[in-house]
């Protein structure tokens, strides 16, 4: 009796760390539930068997102002969403932070900027942000259709805010993408995330 309650306690020690470990390149993406615009609970095992890319955003930091008023992100959207590729656009600021909208503020920044994800999803308590280790915006993952995480970190290869850095830099996404779909593994598959930071609630 005295080494089965050991053995518990043991347990109970690792359990924690087991479920919530954080996401790791080359590893199983850690399954999340979020809220979308419409009240609905998304969960990241709705779209097993499928390409998924999540994008950290916060619309009033010039990283990703210069992403989306360039309309480079909207393009990257509308060339994978088109693919049957999952996009979701994940907003982890809290409210009272930078960043933080309400859904109806969401669905226009969606519908003014052109944007084409599939969802936009809402992570204001930041544990699913946390989970992934999203330190900036925009942060990017890569998660194929047998739910391994392939990609994580930054857009490209040029830390600017400027727009006119785009054409010259590196489109890690992108390429990235283009490697898996073709069968082939990504050459970078971590590179360091620039932008903001997350404003997380704490």
């Amino acid at each position: 009796m005295r080494h089965f309650k050991q053995l518990l306690a043991g347990i109970l020690l690792i359990l924690p760390t087991t479920l919530f470990a954080a996401a790791k390149v080359d590893t199983p993406a850690p399954d999340f539930s979020l809220v979308n615009t419409k009240g609905e609970q998304v969960n990241l095992s709705d779209y097993k068997g499928k390409y998924v890319i999540l994008e950290w955003t916060n619309h009033l930091c010039p990283y990703v102002q210069k992403h989306y008023d360039s309309d480079n992100m909207q393009t990257l959207q509308r060339k994978y969403t088109g693919q049957d590729v999952v996009w979701l656009s994940i907003i982890s600021s809290a409210e009272g932070k930078q960043g933080y909208v309400t859904p109806s503020e969401a669905d226009e920044l969606t519908t003014s900027r052109n944007a084409a994800p599939s969802q936009v999803l809402f992570d204001e308590s930041g544990d699913v942000g946390k989970l992934y280790g999203a330190k900036t915006t925009p942060h990017m993952y890569i998660i194929t259709p047998d739910g391994m995480l392939r990609y994580a970190g930054a857009i490209d290869s040029i830390k600017s805010a400027k727009q006119a850095d785009i054409g010259k830099a590196e489109n890690y996404l992108d390429v990235g993408m283009q490697s898996l779909m073709a069968g082939q593994s990504v050459a970078k598959k971590v590179t360091p995330p620039y932008g903001c930071s997350v404003k997380y609630k704490s």
